[in-house]
Order: C-alpha cells, then structure tokens, then sequence
C-alpha cells in the first residue's frame, strides 16, 4: 500500500507540473503573440496600424497581459505568473518555491514560440520593412538612450513596482475580502498599461526576462529578411534588472507585512 501510496503521489506531482509548464506556456505565448503582435503593427512597414503610436503599443500590452493571465489559468497555471521575475518575487514574499521550476521553464519557451508566432503571422512585411532596428524592436526591448547603468535602474524600478503594486491589489489591506479571479487579471492589466505610460519611455518596459529574452532568441534563429544583430550586449539588463527588482519588491512586500 505504501507503494503504491507512494507512486500515486509521484504521478500527481508529475501532472502538477505538466500542468503548470502547459499552463505558463500558453499563457506566455498569448502574451507575446498580442504583446509582440501590436507592435509589429505599428513598426513593420504597409501595416494597416503603421505609425499607430505609443498609445497603441501599451494598450495592445495591457490586453496582451490580460488575456495571458486568462489563458494561463484556464491551461492549467493557477498562479499565472507569465513572468519569471514576477514570479521569483512572490516566492521570495512568501517562502513558497513549489512550481517555480516548470513556471520559468513555460514562460522561456512559450516567449520564444510567441515570437515564431509573430514572425508569421506578419511574414510578408520583414521583407518590405527596411530598417533592421525595427524588425529587433517587434521582438525585444531596446533603451531610448543606451547608458547600461540607467537602463538596468529603469528596469529595476518598472519591475518593483510591478511586483509590489500587484502584491498590494491582492493584499488583505487592499480588499479585506479578496479580489476575485475575475477581477484580478483586469487590474494587473491595467497597472501594466499604467507602467507603460508613465515608465515605459526609457527602455521600453521589458519588466520580464521571458518577454525579452525569448523573443530576442527567435529573432535570431528565425529567417527575417534583412535582419540586423539581435542586441546581445544589451539583453542581460532586461533580464537581470527585473529579477532584481522584482526581488526588491517580494523584501519590501515583507517588511511592511503585505
């Protein structure tokens, strides 16, 4: 009996994990498939939201979020994470590590399956799209003004806030009843919508290893016409910052009892 105990409890863990690897995937490839998808719109050349402006870029981002978040809970991820720094800062908040492996691991290759997605669904215009910055742009992050040490602030700062205002909608102190399900996602996308308009001018708001790091990586294994280098010097900071900062964030949470 004990055996068998014992083997049941193994193949519960196992789907557990499946579940939430499934679940972070397609929760993290949605989010880049609409994320990545606006602002292909507005770069890529003979687009029909060509030139559609900032305005436009965060909104799809905020909607991008949203949906992530729903896809990834309906597929099996409660927590919905879609975000490995975001992710790692709740864990340090609180103590709780379980699920954090087959998480990161979702939302890696969901980003870089979301970018292929992309890639796709625009295939015809990386070709009549000329300038190669664009085409990097549509998969990852690059700063307004490239100073390392004020970019990785930036990203520091756009992820602990991230963290700890989303620890805070879903603080007793905030909603001594609890912030439903239903809820939940809505105000998260519209504190990511927020982050973008008021922080995202200096980096473009990466506040995610998965969200830059992923698509950078299908950018340059994909065949794109005409495509420039993929940035590598840059793309430890919006790695590095968010975990950071969302680090930071998970301290904070505890010292004042979030």
């Amino acid at each position: 009996m004990k055996i068998e105990h014992r083997a049941q409890a193994g193949v519960d863990e196992w789907e557990d994990i499946m579940s939430i690897f499934v679940g972070e995937f397609l929760g993290t490839a949605t989010l880049i498939l609409f994320g990545d998808g606006v602002v292909a719109g507005v770069l890529l050349k003979k687009s029909k939201a060509e030139n559609a402006g900032w305005m436009v870029i965060t909104t799809g981002w905020a909607f991008a979020v949203l949906i992530g978040i729903f896809v990834a809970k309906a597929c099996g991820s409660p927590a919905a994470y879609i975000n490995p720094a975001f992710a790692i800062g709740m864990a340090v908040k609180s103590g709780d590590w379980t699920g954090l492996g087959p998480a990161i691991a979702g939302d890696m290759l969901g980003a870089i399956f979301g970018g292929l997605l992309v890639y796709l669904h625009y295939l015809p215009h990386w070709k009549e799209t000329e300038d190669a910055d664009l085409k990097l742009a549509v998969f990852c992050t690059g700063p307004a003004i490239r100073n390392a040490g004020a970019n990785m602030i930036s990203e520091i700062i756009g992820t602990f806030a991230l963290t700890f205002a989303i620890g805070s909608i879903f603080s007793k102190g905030a909603a001594p009843h609890g912030i439903g399900d239903g809820m939940g996602p809505y105000l998260v996308a519209a504190l990511v919508w927020g982050l973008g308009l008021s922080l995202g001018g200096t980096t473009g708001y990466a506040i995610n290893p998965a969200r830059d790091l992923g698509p950078r990586i299908a950018h340059a294994i994909l065949p794109i016409p005409g495509k420039g280098s993929s940035d590598w010097g840059y793309a430890p900071i919006p790695v590095i910052g968010p975990i950071i900062g969302a680090v930071l964030a998970g301290l904070a949470m505890i010292a004042v009892g979030i």
